[in-house]
């Protein structure tokens, strides 16, 4: 193992990289009651084209089947509820699947061993037949109808929809009821090959561990397992216009109040620790623009417009980036005027010093307070990693930044063209 230190938070990761390909990061937290386990593939559902190491060919899977494969993953040859086997042991489990990630987990307070060994060989355990399949495709049917009757997933999948053209991005994470009907054992096998393979896959443990008795342990769970490194995946992306799908889409549901979602499609795809540089310098002014303690949110909210839950939030990644602003609203139109105002005369003249400084000293202090969390610590370090970028270089980057560098982004991220407004409406309006 390998540690790497950051002085500054009195923090440990220790690295080591299996014989397998596997990367598994160990951090300890001497008091923390409770323990998580992230084990994590890169693969998500915008991995719909790719070529499989050692051939040739590239190969096109149906939308959503990286959901669906998640979902498959809980059912064991041996008929037991994965669900009991953990509950046994004192600990609860769960998964997700993002646009480029898909993980699972647990968290405990005892029996840290043989959950971490429980979680290891049922990921790497997969049994799929044509019959469960099958019955799979009714379960998650029902599961995207109700998203789509679902105003606020709504509200959100049209603007992620209105602003890219060609990225599968704008693509359901679950598919439509009509492409997971393709679904096979043959392609779920594939996928699962390809992308749930140790050299695509890592483990962040995070908790009261010893790391030197972790990492054995998940070094000699792996060894008895027949793995062989895998070379880097092939994935096939479309190259994505700068130009937005739509300006505005609107919706009609049964909802009382407005919905409202709007927000501003990033071309920069820096790696790294640029790809952090640009994040938090993007995020520090969106922040001072339009966060809660900003003279524009409380402007909104003395006029009634919106509530404490209208919030923002940027997501930048090598494969895609974008903000999204909401929230409920009685008048979105004015809403979307003061915003408009506001974000005009930031680009012109930027914002002060002093909203600088509040806003990096507030992203800075709840940074510190996700390493209160196990689970904030291995959700965060593992998708850095993933992102080529390193968990502990944040905090540092947060206080190199300038007040120059934070109106630079302003200025390219807010720019009119790049904007896509999404509104569910009540019905009757």
């Amino acid at each position: 193992m390998r540690e790497i230190r950051n002085e500054q938070l009195k923090l440990s990761a220790f690295y080591d990289q299996l014989e397998n390909g596997l990367d598994v990061f160990v951090i300890p937290r001497a008091g923390f009651k409770q323990t998580y386990a992230l084990f994590a593939t890169k693969y998500g559902s915008i991995d719909r084209e790719f070529v499989v190491p050692g051939e040739s060919e590239a190969t096109i899977v149906p939308d959503g089947i990286a959901h669906f494969l998640e979902h498959k993953m809980f059912e064991q040859e041996n008929g037991e509820d994965v669900f009991n086997t953990f509950g046994r042991y004192g600990a609860m489990t769960n998964a997700f699947t993002s646009f480029d990630t898909t993980a699972y987990l647990f968290q405990s307070t005892d029996n840290i061993d043989q959950n971490l060994t429980v979680l290891l060989d049922f990921v790497q355990a997969p049994y799929f037949t044509d019959e469960s399949v099958e019955k799979e495709k009714g379960i998650i049917e029902q599961e995207i109808r109700m998203y789509d009757d679902n105003p606020d997933w709504r509200v959100y999948f049209n603007f992620i929809e209105g602003l890219y053209q060609v990225h599968p991005i704008a693509i359901d994470i679950a598919g439509t009821a009509e492409t997971i009907q393709e679904v096979t054992k043959e392609t779920l096998y594939k996928c699962y090959n390809t992308f749930y393979h140790p050299s695509n896959m890592s483990i962040v443990v995070v908790g009261d561990v010893d790391p030197l008795h972790t990492h054995e342990l998940i070094k000699n769970n792996q060894a008895a397992k027949d793995f062989q490194r895998q070379p880097e995946i092939e994935r096939i992306m479309v190259e994505e216009p700068r130009e937005v799908r739509r300006e505005h889409h609107i919706e009609r549901m049964q909802v009382s109040m407005p919905k409202l979602q709007f927000g501003y499609k990033d071309m920069s795809r820096p790696v790294g620790k640029e790809m952090i540089i640009n994040e938090y310098a993007t995020s520090i002014g969106l922040e001072a623009l339009i966060g809660r303690s900003s003279a524009l949110f409380n402007r909104m909210y003395e006029e009634g417009l919106v509530d404490k839950r209208f919030g923002w939030s940027y997501e930048g990644t090598p494969r895609f980036a974008h903000s999204i602003f909401g929230g409920n609203t009685k008048d979105p139109d004015r809403v979307l005027q003061l915003v408009e105002a506001a974000f005009a005369d930031a680009t012109q003249n930027g914002i002060s010093a002093a909203d600088f400084e509040r806003a990096r000293n507030k992203m800075i202090g709840q940074m510190v307070a996700t390493l209160d969390s196990a689970k904030g610590i291995a959700r965060s370090f593992s998708s850095y990693f993933f992102r080529d970028a390193d968990f502990f270089d944040i905090i540092g980057v947060m206080e190199g930044l300038t007040l120059e560098q934070v109106n630079q982004r302003l200025r390219e991220h807010l720019v009119p063209e790049m904007r896509t407004v999404s509104l569910v409406l009540p019905k009757e309006m």
